[in-house]
């Protein structure tokens, strides 16, 4: 099974204010000159309504660069994520992963493996699978980049930065949407459109048959640059993901030797 992730930032800059005051008049003279005092004459200010000066969104040039800077000031997060095509869903993907160190626990579940739940693990550079029909039940294998085709998609597709990288020379455009409400919070939806030759060739991998030439994911992002929503629909198949719990502490450990076969 091949997973494709795609992510990206955006953002609103901070919004600045203007104000404005209008002149103040005096009454005119009406040539009658009392014995008493006359009143000190009163001045008022009026404020002109507040002007807001339009909100500044990222676009192609500065999309990519917010993304990054966003991502690399975050020590771990959480990905959940929703695969359907024609109207079932297809899988469900729960995990953690951390930066610092490098280290991810992704478990998969739903049709894709006949109902049953696939978790793969990476801890200091050797991954670990448990996956139904190709290990016991509550077994898992070692395995290193390179070993297999299939496994690496599983490590890629429950990691967001491998394809944050791969959208410096492949962005081909960037559109505000509209910002939204999405689980209490105020987000910026962007639709970002990627030349899918580049995206791929900058992961490795050569465009698969029937792949159209160009991708859109609509993402949505909150004022620190951060993706808390992304969602695709290719070929029939739908996938949402979101990400959430940035910079929480977790731990990420290696199964113990008794559950690993190889």
């Amino acid at each position: 099974m091949k997973l494709r992730f795609a992510m990206s930032t955006a953002a609103v800059l901070p919004l600045a204010l203007g104000l404005a005051a209008c002149g103040s008049g005096e009454p005119e003279a009406t040539g009658y000159k009392p014995s008493m005092p006359t009143a000190t004459p009163v001045v008022t200010t009026t404020a002109a309504p507040q002007k807001v000066a339009p909100a500044v969104h990222l676009n192609r040039v500065t999309f990519v660069p917010a993304m990054n800077t966003a991502l690399t000031k975050q020590k771990s997060w959480r990905i959940a994520g929703t695969m359907t095509a024609g109207g079932a869903t297809m899988m469900t993907i729960d995990g953690i992963q951390t930066a610092k160190p490098l280290a991810m626990s992704v478990t998969m579940s739903g049709a894709a493996f006949d109902g049953k739940t696939a978790k793969v693990v990476l801890v200091k550079g050797t991954g670990y699978a448990s996956i139904p029909g190709a290990t016991p039940a509550g077994k898992y294998i070692t395995f290193e980049a390179g070993d297999s085709a299939e496994l690496d998609q599983l490590l890629e597709g429950g990691d967001p930065t491998k394809i944050f990288k791969s959208f410096g020379g492949a962005l081909k455009g960037v559109k505000f949407v509209r910002t939204e409400t999405v689980g209490g919070q105020k987000l910026d939806r962007y639709d970002i459109t990627v030349n899918t030759a580049k995206a791929l060739a900058a992961q490795g991998k050569k465009v698969p048959a029937g792949v159209p030439a160009t991708l859109t994911y609509s993402l949505w992002m909150d004022k620190s640059h951060l993706v808390r929503k992304i969602s695709f629909d290719l070929a029939g198949v739908a996938m949402v993901i979101t990400m959430s719990d940035y910079n929480k502490p977790v731990t990420i450990t290696a199964p113990p030797a008794s559950k690993i076969v190889r």
